[in-house]
Parts: structure tokens; C-alpha cells; sequence
């Protein structure tokens, strides 16, 4: 796999987040303070967004990774369909998360960008740290959820 299409899903995912916020090219470039010319090579695949570049993106489409993972998610069930084929999860859903209860399971950043080929270590490692910290973030806001539920 070449270091061109290890991120072309990631280029995809923004311009779908775009795209459903109706926001156009020059905008959003503007407010993430790069060149529509440089936006419109992220979203085609030709050029890879740094971390902090991809940051910026995320913060001028109002979003986050949550929105960026199901973008993601959604690209590659439109690829499916188009290839004729049926989306089948690629594993079950984790069991309920209770309140004592550690996050173990270790992150795959590779299948969830949806790439098999290696990425470069401090990429993998920046990447992992902040699927970390969504998951811990998304079990705060489930046990607070259910906690709200009990009472109320």
C-alpha cells in the first residue's frame, strides 16, 4: 500500500462531513486556515492532512472524531454497496460497560481507518492515544446516561 492511499478514507470522511453541513470548499478552508486548493487534494486523496492540520479541519466543520469515525464508517459501507457486497460488522458488539469496569481491549487504529498497510509510528501512536480517550470519554457520558436513567 502506498503512503498516498493509507489516508484517502480519512479524505473521504471530509468531504462527506462537509458535504452533509453544506459548507463549501473555500469556507472551510478559510476557517482551518490552509488553501482550497490544499482541502480539495485531502479530499481526493492526493495529499494526507497532518494531525494538527486534520484538527483544524475537524474544528471548522464543527466536529469531532466521533463524526469523523462515522463518516469513515459510512464510506466504507457506500464502497460496499457499490461492490455489490453485504457490510457484515467485523466483530460483535462489546459487552455492557459497567461502572468498575477498565477499557482492555486494545485499539486497532489500522481497521479503523480502514488500512492494512503499517503507518509510521508516531502517527500510530498519536492515533491510538486519541481513540483512547474517545472511548474513555463515550463510557463517562454511557454510565452517566444510565445513572440518569436509574433516577429519573
Amino acid at each position: 500500500m502506498t503512503d498516498r492511499s493509507r489516508l484517502d478514507g480519512v479524505g473521504r470522511a471530509l468531504r462527506l462531513l462537509r458535504l452533509r453541513r453544506g459548507r463549501r470548499q473555500y469556507e472551510v478552508a478559510n476557517a482551518a486556515e490552509i488553501t482550497k486548493a490544499m482541502l480539495s487534494a485531502y479530499e481526493t486523496g492526493k495529499r494526507q492532512p497532518s494531525l494538527k492540520t486534520l484538527g483544524s479541519l475537524l474544528d471548522a466543520l464543527d466536529a469531532d472524531l466521533a463524526d469523523l469515525h462515522r463518516a469513515l464508517v459510512a464510506g466504507r459501507q457506500e464502497d460496499a454497496v457499490l461492490d455489490g457486497r453485504r457490510r457484515e460488522p467485523d466483530r460483535p458488539y462489546p459487552a455492557p460497560i459497567d461502572e468498575g469496569s477498565e477499557i482492555s481491549e486494545a485499539v486497532d487504529v489500522r481497521s479503523v481507518l480502514g488500512i492494512s498497510g503499517p503507518l509510521p509510528a508516531p502517527e500510530e501512536e498519536a492515533l491510538t492515544e486519541m481513540l483512547h480517550g474517545f472511548h474513555r470519554l463515550l463510557r463517562h457520558f454511557h454510565l452517566e446516561w444510565r445513572r440518569r436513567r436509574a433516577v429519573g
